[in-house]
């Protein structure tokens, strides 16, 4: 019994260790120098670094002229959208990006939506970021808003909204996913 003990116990310590070993630090609001562009952003980052130069200067001039469309925001509030999460892939070397992102910053400022529900991944212009988060989504364009509910996409805006607003093109997400996801989850 004591050598079973002993084993249980140096096998758990291993899996400790290589579990520890697994774990990948994800680094936050990383920025590099290209050739090219610049100073660009690349993986998760935090809605507060688009508030810094350069990416500032186009950030702030769209997120404060842009007029939101309170009807859908009512609609978005009614839906619950704040019990849904997002992910942004974007890139601070995108036009779209600099015109859509900063837009829907507003949208989910108005809603009061959680910011731990939110994940936003820069990437570059072939479309990767260090964690490759972007294959596992099938990115080709950005950017791109994915809407998710128990972990499952319900529905995206690829590279700008078919309705010509954000809001509304998350409304109509919203409206395609009502009990659709919780069926999916009680058939398996």
């Amino acid at each position: 019994m004591k050598k079973f003990i002993t084993n249980m116990v140096a096998l758990s310590s291993l899996m400790l260790a290589v579990q520890q070993f697994n774990a990948q630090k994800v680094v936050v609001n990383r920025e590099v120098e290209t050739q090219n562009d610049g100073k660009m952003l690349l993986g998760n980052q935090l809605k507060e670094q688009f508030l810094k130069a350069p990416y500032a200067d186009w950030y702030t001039k769209e997120h404060d002229e842009y007029a939101i469309d309170q009807k859908a925001i009512s609609e978005l509030r009614k839906a619950k959208i704040n019990t849904y999460s997002i992910m942004v892939f974007m890139g601070t070397w995108c036009e779209d990006s600099h015109r859509d992102f900063p837009r829907l910053m507003k949208i989910l400022e108005e809603l009061k939506y959680p910011d731990n529900k939110l994940t936003i991944i820069a990437v570059n212009r072939k479309k990767e970021s260090p964690s490759g988060e972007e294959s596992l989504h099938n990115i080709q364009k950005v950017p791109t808003i994915i809407v998710q509910r128990y972990g499952k996409e319900i529905g995206r805006i690829i590279e700008m909204p078919t309705t010509g607003y954000i809001e509304r093109d998350l409304v109509e997400i919203l409206k395609k996913d009502d009990t659709s996801v919780i069926r999916e989850i009680f058939k398996k």
